[in-house]
């Protein structure tokens, strides 16, 4: 999250009759209010940075942080299908290739979801099980961690 924009949001804030303001961006979620609050999330460990203002911008409350697995599989009937190592996400088998799959493709388990490249070896990715993609949770091309969220399946 760019600390430019966090300070153009706090400008768009004082200008405006708005007094909380909360925006989701990719992995991360940023929440700013007007009057100082003292709530926090339960889970400390989900704020991954904490904006203190300036004295003239004492009267907000900033809170930037990293959204949980809990967050993005909120609804019992989805599942998410992640790394299994550590690698390069590529959605098709070559460059000029098509994706294996798009969001609103219907998967089976065995279904080929994409390739994680590590070490040379490129490892197909496949479905554990049948439902609807409806997000893809990686970037083509980036690293992904070992675990982390690549897909979520609508069962």
């Amino acid at each position: 999250m760019d600390l430019n924009l966090i300070k153009k949001l706090i400008k768009l804030l004082e200008s405006s009759t708005i007094t909380d303001l909360e925006i989701e961006e990719n992995d991360y979620r940023i929440k700013i209010a007007k009057k100082v609050r003292s709530y926090y999330p339960e889970d400390q460990s989900r704020i991954v940075h904490q904006v203190t203002p300036s004295p003239e911008q004492s009267q907000f409350d900033i809170q930037v942080g990293k959204k949980s697995d809990q967050d993005i599989e909120s609804d019992k009937n989805q599942h998410i299908i992640r790394s299994p190592i550590v690698g390069t996400f590529y959605r098709a088998p070559a460059p000029d290739a098509d994706s294996y799959i798009q969001v609103g493709d219907v998967v089976s388990p065995g279904s080929v979801l994409c390739i994680v490249e590590a070490m040379k070896l490129m490892n197909e990715i496949e479905s554990d099980v049948s439902g609807k993609v409806i997000k893809i949770l990686a970037e083509n091309g980036k690293p992904v961690e070992f675990n982390q969220p690549l897909f979520l399946i609508q069962l």
